[in-house]
């Protein structure tokens, strides 16, 4: 079981914003955030389910040139209804992603897999997918 999971990013305030804005529909917030003095490296933002109030999902700063160099991650978050997939690819659109595949059925997954695709500030594949008949 995965307990918690981070990602690079170039500029943390812009990063922090376009997670916030996208996250919000699919209930995620931001939770915590830890200066680098604290981590010994970089300032890192947790976010997380806003009911539980536990971050899994992390942001770290990393330096602009060292991420032009990384691969780009690929995270899906679970959404509770295809509304909230559908919400959460406008929100992250409206924050300045890019669209990588509208909200639709991928049924080469399994029939009921409803997902949307956003590229965040740095082209990181960021998901949301609901597992739940229509």
């Amino acid at each position: 079981m995965i307990d918690h999971t981070g990602v690079p990013v170039s500029d943390m305030t812009r990063s922090k914003a376009w997670y916030t804005q996208a996250l919000a529909p699919i209930g995620y917030g931001l939770l915590m955030e830890v200066p680098g003095e604290v981590t010994g490296h970089s300032a890192a933002v947790g976010f997380g389910e806003i009911v539980t109030r536990k971050p899994d999902f992390w942001l770290a700063g990393e330096d602009p040139a060292k991420i032009k160099g990384m691969p780009h991650i690929h995270v899906a978050f679970r959404a509770a209804s295809r509304a909230a997939v559908d919400a959460f690819h406008a929100a992250a659109i409206a924050a300045g992603g890019k669209d990588n595949g509208a909200p639709g059925v991928r049924a080469h997954y399994h029939p009921n897999y409803y997902g949307a695709f956003v590229l965040d500030p740095d082209g990181h594949n960021i998901e949301a997918v609901c597992h739940a008949p229509a």
